[in-house]
């Protein structure tokens, strides 16, 4: 279904969202979805209603987590980095015995 609007609507923790997004509506209910788990999440471990507070701790947590694979990516990368610069080495030397 065409949505010229781009208007997406969303619930996140009880709260229905219209969102104007430049992504396909499955992606953004996924994350809409990944949002309101981790507010149900940090609800259920803080027991307190405050909404704003439950917010700010499921963003933290959201952002620890991407903190967390930024730094793998970044681990991951220098491994690929090293290695292919072993391999260049590697291979430098069999073309210079040739």
């Amino acid at each position: 279904m065409s949505n010229p609007e781009n208007l997406i609507r969303v619930e996140i923790f009880d709260h229905f969202y219209q969102i104007r997004a430049g992504v396909e509506e499955e992606y953004l209910q996924q994350l809409a979805a990944y949002v309101d788990g981790k507010m149900h999440e940090v609800s259920q471990s803080l027991k307190t209603v405050d909404n704003l507070k439950i917010a700010v701790m499921a963003a933290l947590n959201i952002a620890d987590e991407l903190h967390q694979e930024k730094e793998k990516a970044r681990r991951l990368d220098t491994l690929v980095y090293d290695k292919s610069l072993e391999c260049s080495r590697h291979l430098d030397q069999a073309l210079k015995s040739k």
